[in-house]
């Protein structure tokens, strides 16, 4: 009951930030709706737009395969495929605490007992993987804009530049640091898992990293199709935007303004971040602009459509859902377990 009263919570929270964004925006442009319903809409880029959300997700889901096939696990693609599209579903209508990536690999380790280890690294990889990639993105695209010399840019949008581009850096020297063998035994690691709150996840991310030490033609595969994934995202987001009425940031400060947004997908809220993807959609399309012209509220317009191509794709899980229907049931169970047990569930 805890976790459905939490999860509730956080819903009611996303669900607020988002009418709070909705009522400012009709307050300082009452049209900003009236003209997005009755103003023409480009739906050849609309729907391409979502495709290509769609092919982003499908280029994850084949991320996560071979990170499983890496480490020996029996898996088929249709498999990755029908457990990444559910898991993409949960991600967004998960009512208990089990996300996508704890149902993954959940059930990889269901129909591999005694790999449990590596079915959980094959998900905590694949995260921290698309995590960094993201970063690596949203640095590009703020040395390439050369928007760190841009004096007419807002000063927050620098510090968050100069903020992204050190995260990158640190990055990766952590990577760096956990391709060195032993590294895990070593005294600096030791001290790190003893760090307060975050120590058992950095002991369960050096675990994880360790499985793939030796697999680095793997890793290099990943990340490249990462970065390919975010540049799609980013394209689709683009594409929304460009379909819809009203001005927008141009195509180059979008791989500013995305790679920024979907860090909130990192929080702990629903959807991937809903509201806090909005808030900070809004805020950069209002400011990153040095010639102005684009409104906060064309943002979160753009950042709702973009929601609405990511519940499209989502409905692909759907249908797998209601195909197998009690399995999934039965592994969302286990799941549950899995969080209110310290040690693992039979199977």
């Amino acid at each position: 009951m805890k976790n459905y009263l939490i999860t509730a919570a956080k819903y009611a929270v996303s669900i607020g930030i988002v009418y709070w964004l909705i009522t400012s925006v009709n307050r300082d442009n009452p049209t900003a709706f009236t003209d997005l319903r009755d103003q023409p809409k480009n739906w050849l880029l609309l729907i391409t737009g979502t495709s290509i959300c769609l092919g982003a997700v499908m280029l994850t889901i084949y991320r996560w395969y071979l990170l499983v096939r890496a480490l020996d696990l029996p898996f088929r693609v249709r498999d990755a495929f029908r457990l990444g599209f559910l898991g993409f579903l949960l991600n967004f209508i998960s009512v208990g605490s089990v996300g996508g990536d704890l149902f993954k690999a959940v059930f990889i380790a269901r129909e591999h007992p005694g790999r449990r280890a590596q079915a959980v690294a094959t998900v905590v990889v694949d995260r921290l993987i698309g995590l960094y990639a993201l970063f690596l993105v949203a640095s590009g695209g703020i040395l390439i804009s050369g928007i760190l010399l841009n004096t007419e840019i807002d000063g927050r949008i620098v510090k968050a530049s100069w903020a992204t581009l050190a995260i990158t850096l640190a990055g990766a020297v952590v990577f760096g640091l956990m391709a060195i063998p032993g590294f895990s035994q070593g005294r600096v690691a030791q001290q790190l898992e003893r760090v307060p709150k975050i120590g058992s996840t950095i002991q369960s991310l050096i675990e994880a990293a360790g499985m793939y030490r030796k697999r680095p033609a793997v890793l290099a595969i990943a990340m490249f199709l990462s970065i390919i994934v975010h540049a799609l995202f980013t394209v689709c987001i683009f594409l929304i935007a460009c379909g819809l009425p009203g001005a927008h940031p141009t195509f180059l400060e979008h791989f500013i303004v995305v790679p920024m947004s979907v860090l909130t997908g990192t929080l702990p809220l629903p959807g991937g971040g809903l509201g806090a993807f909005e808030v900070v959609m809004k805020f950069y399309y209002q400011n990153i602009s040095a010639s102005g012209g684009v409104s906060g509220g064309q943002g979160l317009i753009v950042a709702l459509g973009y929601r609405v191509a990511t519940i499209v794709v989502a409905i692909v899980g759907l249908c797998y859902y209601l195909v197998s229907r009690k399995d999934v049931s039965r592994v969302m169970h286990q799941a549950e377990q899995e969080l209110e047990s310290p040690e693992p569930v039979a199977s």
